[in-house]
This record gives C-alpha cells, sequence and structure tokens, in this order.
C-alpha cells in the first residue's frame, strides 16, 4: 500500500508516493524561531519532512498545523505509512527530516545505520483493540473470534508494529488467528472495518476514537502485555535540521502531549 505525504493545511496537500524515494524539494535551512514580538531574522524557514506511523495520522495532522500556525515561515509535510516501510526509506537515503515510528525496534534499524541524530525520545503509547462495524453484526466478542474461520478478520502484516502486537497479544491468548487479509498499516485495516468488508480488525485504541461512529472497540485482554511506544527522531542529514529539531520540541512540548492525549494515546 502506498503512503502519501500530505500538508498540514489541506489547500496545500502535495502528494507524493512514499513508496519510491520521496522527490522532495530540499528546504531552505533557517534560524530558530524567534521569541521577540516582531523579529524575523532568527525565524525558521522552509519545509519540514515528517515521516510518522499511520496510527499517528490524526494526531500529526492536527501537531502540523499547529508547528506552522507558530512558524508561520514553515511548511508541514506528513509522510504516514507503515513504520517498516519508512525505515527502510530513511535508510536508503530519501530526504526526510523527522521520522516518528510505532516500534522502538523500528526506529533501531535506522539509528544503527547511521540514520538518526541522538537518542530517539518515546512521546507516546498505545494498545491494541479490537474493531468491529457499528452494531457488531457478526457478534464478536473477544480475540478467540479472530480464529473463525467463519468470520473474515483483517490484521496487519507481521513486519509492521501493529502486526507485531497482535501476534504477540494473540499468541499469550492461545488463539491462532484465521485472517481474510494482512494490511501494510493500522489505518488499512480499520478501512477495512468501517467499510464492512471485514467482521472484525485488530487495530490500536486511538484508531478506533478516530474512527467514531463508523466502528465500535471491544478490549483485549492482555492487551497491556503488547503496549506500543512511539519514538520521534531528527534524520541525519535532514535537508531542513533548525526545523526538524523544533518540530520535535514541539512534539514533546506541552502542546504536542495535549494533542497526542486528546487523541487517546498514554504519555510517558
Amino acid at each position: 500500500m502506498t503512503a502519501f505525504p500530505r500538508r498540514a493545511a489541506p489547500a496545500r496537500r502535495a502528494a507524493l508516493a512514499l513508496g519510491a524515494v520521496l522527490a522532495l524539494p530540499l528546504a531552505a535551512c533557517g534560524e530558530q524561531a524567534a521569541q521577540g514580538a516582531g523579529t524575523t531574522s532568527d525565524a525558521i524557514t522552509g519545509e519540514v519532512v515528517v515521516l510518522a506511523a499511520a496510527s499517528l495520522t490524526d494526531a500529526f495532522t492536527e501537531i502540523a498545523a499547529d508547528f506552522e500556525a507558530a512558524h508561520p515561515g514553515v511548511t508541514v509535510t506528513l509522510g504516514l505509512g507503515g513504520s517498516s516501510a519508512l525505515a527502510q526509506q530513511v535508510v536508503a537515503g530519501a530526504p526526510a527530516d523527522v521520522l516518528a515510528t510505532a516500534s522502538p525496534g523500528t526506529m533501531a534499524t535506522v539509528a544503527d545505520a547511521g540514520g538518526l541524530v541522538g537518542e530517539p525520545t518515546v512521546v507516546a503509547r498505545n494498545r491494541l483493540q479490537i474493531a468491529v462495524p457499528p452494531g457488531n453484526p457478526a457478534g464478536v466478542t473477544g480475540l478467540a473470534d479472530l480464529g473463525d474461520a467463519s468470520l473474515a478478520v483483517a490484521l496487519c502484516a507481521e513486519q509492521v508494529p501493529c502486526g507485531a502486537a497482535a501476534r504477540r497479544v494473540l499468541a499469550a491468548a492461545g488463539v491462532t488467528p484465521a485472517p481474510d487479509t494482512l494490511e501494510p498499516d493500522v489505518r488499512a485495516v480499520l478501512t477495512k472495518v468501517r467499510l464492512g468488508e471485514v467482521d472484525a480488525g485488530l487495530v490500536y485504541r486511538t484508531d478506533v476514537l478516530a474512527a467514531g461512529d463508523d466502528v465500535e472497540g471491544i478490549d483485549v485482554p492482555g492487551a497491556d502485555a503488547a503496549v506500543t511506544d512511539y519514538p520521534i527522531a531528527v534524520v541525519a542529514d535532514a535537508p531542513n535540521p533548525r526545523a526538524a529539531e523544533a518540530f520535535v520540541a514541539h512534539v514533546r512540548g506541552e502542546a504536542g502531549r495535549k494533542v497526542l492525549a486528546d487523541a487517546g494515546f498514554e504519555l510517558p
């Protein structure tokens, strides 16, 4: 599945296939945003490219808009998709400024390749829920139903964090899943449920909240054993390092933490 970077402001969105090397224009390297009123010489400017796990879609879209409002000289381009695919793109040299994944292990592969500046910081945590269509027409009650071959079930592929977490939770419950589809990221699983194409899917709690009335959530016993951490870091050789540092600081700050908490993420 192809992920598409998008701008925080819809009118400025630029679709860009993340399945290939990102052909993004290099951002102008600006200075740190001025704190004094009327001072513009120190303002950061240009484009900051943020690659983020699909489950961060709603929170990071809001955070990006807030960041642009606080820094009028900056535009944020979001590249959203499966963490493993995003990490591979950074390692391959795709021009990106910030990486936020749904897995410390995935982030570690980038760090081991020398692709990060400093140590990643965990900014949020998440846990799994079973998502079902409104009214739960198949009568799903728990994890055991995900092993019922008569039901249509969607899971994330095992190489992405939501798939790895699902595998751990199902194994702990002694359930052998019978998925009808394995999706490249958690939002693809959520879409299958929202469209009524499957009877159930394992997604994150925040995805259920973001879907509103389009899905219902069922708590997963043992989900505490597979909590997902979200690290963020500045990418080495970032085209716009000053803006990248400012964006990470914004996510880690009070405003960013509030958006994440409001979206249902747990804060470290």
